[in-house]
């Protein structure tokens, strides 16, 4: 009897241990909108990152739920802060990021792109002569000649029949002076009668050679710089134009490097929407990001530089000494080895990553 029951008791001991095994807490992720690595539409998660660290938590015969934070420092603090198993979305592997958290193996190579606003070209000679700085030399320009033929007016309207006019008429007439003399040397049968209106005629004509010589160099110029507006071929060709990035991302870290100015987003979805709005010219940011949107989005028109800044390795963030780091390493390689690995890559990101 004493011996059936110590049999019953191993039996109940050896079948209690199952549930507690199976019935382990769901991992817990932070991540962030960051698509097609992660995204939460409308309660629904998706995107490769989220699909991959299910695989995997499914590897481990766990279950995992995900937490989206507004921003990556958001994320980041929060696993450092003990909230989570670990984070995971396009999490570029840094040495300052390393100081404060462990990265598996890299899941995706990724890197630094360019994505510009390609304008329509239909509209661009004159898009070239509505500009602040042509604006700027054909008013002072009429301001010149209008004030000029003024004076003239006022010295010649007793001596010269032509200015012997009175009201918008005299002015009309006095303005049309000024410019038959800038431009055609004047009229003969209309010279200054006074001594100073003649010696103001010599000083119109004199100036004139100068000033129309710098309001054609002005226009020339600045129709020269809005022909090249679309030739960027490089990073280096993006000083002086109005460029948009995430902020305290690392690539907001490559431009400062690089001494490039830049507006600084919260979010993606933010800065695109000013790039949609025409008030970037140039978006500086995680290349599969910047691809991903410019294929799925017809408007506006966009494109991409085929070269790739400063390239990147994305992990999955585990807090230091993570138990789950060695399990998630392995499944890694598994899943890379049976072909579910490659086959997620092409599911978002197409046979050309």
């Amino acid at each position: 009897m004493l011996k059936l029951l110590r049999t019953f008791g191993v039996l109940f001991c050896i079948f209690s241990a199952f549930p507690a095994a199976s019935q382990q807490e769901p991992l817990s992720f932070a991540t962030v909108e960051r698509l097609p690595f992660a995204a939460n539409t409308d309660g629904a998660e998706s995107g490769f990152s989220i699909e991959l660290m299910r695989e995997i938590a499914g590897q481990l015969g766990r279950e995992v739920t995900f937490e989206f934070y507004d921003s990556f420092p958001a994320m980041l603090s929060s696993l450092e802060e003990g909230l989570h198993d670990g984070a995971i979305a396009n999490i570029s592997i840094t040495s300052e990021r390393e100081a404060l958290v462990d990265f598996s193996q890299p899941i995706f190579e990724g890197g630094i792109g360019v994505l510009l606003l390609v304008e329509d070209g239909g509209g661009s000679f004159l898009s070239a002569l509505m500009t602040r700085e042509i604006l700027i030399a054909v008013i002072a320009a009429l301001g010149l000649l209008f004030g000029s033929g003024l004076l003239m007016w006022g010295l010649e309207r007793r001596s010269q029949a032509y200015f012997d006019r009175d009201g918008p008429d005299g002015l009309f007439h006095s303005f049309w002076w000024s410019l038959n003399l800038v431009v055609n040397g004047g009229f003969e049968e209309r010279v200054p009668q006074t001594r100073l209106g003649r010696m103001l005629a010599i000083v119109l004509v004199v100036s004139s050679l100068f000033l129309v010589s710098i309001f054609v160099a002005t226009i020339t110029s600045t129709m020269t710089v809005e022909a090249l507006q679309d030739n960027v071929d490089s990073i280096n060709d993006l000083e002086g134009r109005r460029v948009g990035t995430i902020e305290e991302s690392t690539s907001a870290d490559f431009l400062d490097r690089r001494d490039l100015s830049y507006v600084a987003f919260s979010s993606p979805d933010e800065m695109f929407a000013r790039l949609e709005a025409g008030r970037l010219d140039a978006v500086v940011f995680d290349a599969p990001i910047l691809s991903y949107y410019s294929h799925a989005n017809s408007e506006p028109a966009t494109r991409l530089l085929p070269r790739i800044y400063r390239r990147e390795n994305y992990g999955i963030a585990l807090p230091p000494n993570s138990p789950l780091a060695e399990q998630i390493d392995q499944t890694l390689l598994r899943l890379r080895e049976d072909g579910t690995y490659g086959e997620l890559v092409t599911s978002w990101f197409g046979n050309d990553p």
